[in-house]
């Protein structure tokens, strides 16, 4: 069942009875993500098995739970969940899981990385953290393609799986220091990153361009270049992005009420007038009159809602008939 999934593989179960083992997968385009759930075991890709089938893929396993300890080209490591390495089957490699564990895999034909293969051969068995940088942002991205793209509609999970692969060949690019900002390739899968990053720092009011941009190693101008591709600005993006958190939380009748101004606070919009004034050039109505109307309104004290619609101006307003009560 293993080597069906991925690539011919020797596994030695290590535990006198096996325990229930589950494979799921799915296909993103050319990539295939597998999640892979077992017990203590080992499995070892040898120079027989390579010798005999010949095929060159690329596996990235992100780890969820246990351990896993990994050893190509010379070198060993051990992966905690929330981590992530390579290994290419071109090359004997072994890896040994010792207790129950979960991860998904990212199989590709390493073809579709588009990168020099001296490159790839220096990052296998590297373990790739969770915890900032690119490989963070890169973890992240993975994670949630873990969590399942079943809904979505084939061309979709084509396209998610064509910015995993450019997430991953800009990953190898930047540790081996030839990274070319200005491939179309690497644009698309600098500026996933960038979005990514964004919108785990929405809360941080000092969030600009020029943060933005020193944190992902590019010039300013070259940010505002990737945000001109999509016709918009890096200021505009962000703060369309606050005001929808802002408004999904006032919008919520359960639980306790927060005040505009915390609300604000909390999305990096600390000035209440300037939160006031975004807000009501969104959305037709002030923060307030949003999150009273939406009281109201869950709680069938007031009259219908009159639908959101799009301004002239490209912001929204409420449909004729609405009520804010």
């Amino acid at each position: 069942m293993v080597s069906n999934t991925f690539i011919p593989l020797e596994v030695k179960l290590l535990e006198r009875e096996p325990s229930a083992g589950t494979i799921s997968s799915e296909q993103l385009g050319s990539l295939q993500m597998s999640v892979v759930r077992a017990g203590p075991q080992v499995v070892t890709r040898t120079p027989r098995l390579i010798a005999e089938d010949g095929e060159e893929w690329i596996t990235v396993a992100l780890q969820h739970r246990g351990t896993a300890a990994l050893e190509q080209d010379g070198r060993q490591v051990l992966m905690r969940p929330g981590e992530f390495a390579m290994s290419d089957s071109g090359r004997p490699f072994r890896k040994e899981l010792a207790e129950g564990f979960s991860f998904t895999a990212f199989h590709l034909a390493r073809k579709d990385l588009r990168v020099p293969e001296q490159d790839l051969r220096a990052l296998t068995a590297t373990v790739f953290s969770s915890s900032g940088g690119s490989s963070g942002l890169v973890a992240t991205y993975l994670t949630r393609l873990a969590q399942g793209t079943e809904a979505l509609d084939v061309s979709v999970r084509r396209r998610l799986g064509i910015i995993a692969t450019d997430l991953l060949a800009l990953l190898v690019q930047e540790r081996s220091g030839k990274l070319n900002p200005q491939a179309p390739e690497s644009a698309n899968a600098i500026l996933t990153l960038i979005k990514e990053n964004i919108v785990r720092n929405l809360s941080d009011p000092g969030m600009s361009p020029e943060v933005i941009a020193a944190a992902h190693h590019i010039s300013v101008r070259y940010l505002h270049k990737l945000f001109e591709y999509e016709e918009t600005t890096v200021s505009r993006w962000i703060l369309q992005h606050r005001l929808e958190r802002c408004r999904r939380d006032l919008s919520q009748a359960t639980g306790p009420l927060r005040t505009v101004a915390a609300v604000g606070r909390r999305w990096g919009l600390v000035s209440p007038s300037h939160f006031s004034r975004v807000f009501r050039a969104a959305y037709g109505m002030s923060p307030r009159e949003w999150q009273t109307a939406e009281w109201m309104h869950q709680s069938g004290l007031g009259q219908q809602r009159g639908k959101l619609v799009p301004s002239s101006t490209g912001s929204f307003r409420r449909g004729e008939g609405a009520e804010a009560a």
